[in-house]
């Protein structure tokens, strides 16, 4: 039986081998699970390789090796594969804002409520139109939904068109985050928000897209991104 944060630092190491290829460093997993030292790394990665979960390889740099994952993480991953997807987090494994929720079961189902524009806006978000499985490590608190990108208004944020990017659901962002915005009640985009004064700007991360500035009653956050599922 792992603890929260072993299991939290499992899966982060987990992720990242699996989106570069190469372990995390020791700062980048201090950071992730937003512990003061590097110290509390070692402990939880010593208490990891007695466990079996994993095991350091000697005389390289960065080099942690999975030799196995809990039963529900498995069955996490064999499920998203067969839907052909892989994930990827946003800013690590937790909110800048320690807003994680509780450990629950691996897979949390998400509504699908249609297509987002990266591009030119198009209509507003629809109803569900399905349910997609999302590890639970990537979920926050609150209630949260997926949208499929359509554009490449954000293609140097890392978002591509066919991406389904995970949103937590709220009604306010800070300044630099990305959002969904919805124009005039009528227009639904994902940009980056900036914040000026009265005016409000969604900024686009692809230098063909001009960034579109709206006084603050014209525009309306919806949530913001915390994640993305892309298909290979």
């Amino acid at each position: 039986m792992l603890t929260a944060k072993q299991r939290e630092l499992l899966v982060f190491i987990h992720q990242r081998i699996k989106e570069s290829g190469v372990s995390p460093s020791f700062d980048e997993m201090k950071d992730a699970l937003d512990l003061k030292s590097k110290s509390g790394i070692h402990r939880l990665i010593t208490a990891l390789e007695e466990r079996g979960f994993l095991r350091r390889l000697p005389h390289r740099a960065r080099a942690l090796e999975i030799l196995k994952l809990p039963d529900d993480l498995v069955r996490s991953d064999a499920l998203l594969a067969k839907r052909g997807f892989q994930p990827t987090i946003v800013g690590g494994t937790s909110g800048g804002d320690g807003d994680m929720p509780p450990p629950g079961p691996a897979v949390t189902e998400v509504s699908v409520l249609g297509r987002i524009a990266a591009g030119t806006p198009i209509a507003a978000i629809q109803h569900e139109q399905d349910r997609f499985a999302v590890p639970s490590t990537m979920l926050r608190a609150g209630e949260h939904f997926a949208l499929e990108v359509q554009g490449d208004s954000m293609i140097d944020a890392g978002i591509q068109d066919g991406d389904v990017v995970i949103i937590q659901r709220c009604d306010d962002a800070p300044s630099g985050e990305i959002v969904v915005a919805l124009v005039d009640e009528e227009e639904a985009t994902l940009k980056r928000i900036r914040k000026k004064g009265n005016s409000i700007a969604l900024e686009a991360a692809n230098p063909a897209y001009e960034t579109r500035i709206f006084g603050p009653n014209r525009v309306q956050v919806q949530g913001r991104l915390i994640g993305l599922m892309r298909q290979y």
